[in-house]
């Protein structure tokens, strides 16, 4: 499990940018651990650029380096006022000369989704087609899909999953 500063990261940020762009990192770099579901993300008003924490405890320095030169991907382009969103050629043809990921690996899961069962049944009087609902309706308000006819709600056991 590796760990490294921001400081740390700022001047890896600056190397990656000189070596592989040619061209200076001049704005900040940071980790956020409030990523969850991205690698990094780059910030066109201020030009920084934050990092998930997560992927370098996880997947390591190299992964992390793929961020790194994804973001600054997006970073030089937008500066240059190029393509620099993810469905530009330039953008594409860019990060592949610079071997940056497309996309970043998944971490794990931290905390699981409640999965919640059905709790209500919606039952049609004309046709009897059944609608399962987690949520509470009234069922004055709505009409059969089917035939249009009136519904009545029957409230579910918490056994009964059907």
């Amino acid at each position: 499990m590796e760990s490294m500063t921001n400081d740390e990261l700022q001047v890896w940020m600056e190397q990656i940018s000189l070596s592989n762009f040619g061209i200076p990192f001049r704005h900040q770099a940071s980790f956020n651990a409030r990523l969850s579901s991205t690698g990094g993300r780059y910030f066109m008003k201020s030009h920084n650029i934050e990092i998930n924490p997560h992927q370098l405890h996880i997947h390591g320095k190299e992964e992390v380096e793929k961020i790194i030169k994804h973001e600054l991907c997006h970073y030089h382009l937008h500066i240059a006022g190029r393509g620099y969103k993810h469905r530009d050629p330039e953008f594409k043809q860019l990060l592949q000369s610079v071997g940056g990921s497309r996309f970043c690996q998944s971490l794990p899961q931290t905390r699981q989704r409640k999965v919640q069962p059905y709790r209500y049944r919606l039952i049609c009087q004309s046709c009897n087609l059944e609608f399962l609902r987690k949520r509470k309706i009234d069922p004055k308000r709505y009409r059969c899909g089917r035939c249009g006819g009136k519904l009545r709600i029957q409230i579910l056991d918490s056994f009964d999953k059907s």
